[in-house]
């Protein structure tokens, strides 16, 4: 019997790298990749477990998942640093520190 691809594979692989790449992007976008990457993960891993022999990649599926798991924290944590920012803080007090930032990189 010739061994295929397990379905997804790949996608659950670019996808937890993906969710660490963009885990800072206020946490949204790597929680929500990281979440797909996992529920994606655990699908195939049913379907490997049920016949091992015809299929290859399994270990894409859990490089994939160990780094979604990785990406999933990451963006909580940013998520729970932007949310600590926004009520320790406020909205203004964050924007001044970014144009104090913004100056301070022209001068450099």
């Amino acid at each position: 019997m010739e061994q295929q691809k397990l379905p997804n594979s790949t996608l659950i692989l670019v996808f937890g790298i993906l969710s660490i790449a963009t885990c800072c992007c206020y946490g949204i976008i790597g929680l929500i990749l990281g979440i797909i990457a996992i529920v994606l993960a655990n699908k195939a891993t049913k379907v490997y477990a049920e016949n091992p022999e015809a299929y290859t990649g399994y270990s894409n599926v859990k490089t994939g998942k160990i780094l979604a798991i990785i990406g999933v924290i990451l963006s909580a944590i940013y998520i729970a640093y932007v949310i600590f920012m926004f009520v320790t803080v406020g909205y203004s007090g964050i924007m001044e520190q970014y144009q104090e930032a913004l100056k301070q990189m022209g001068q450099q």
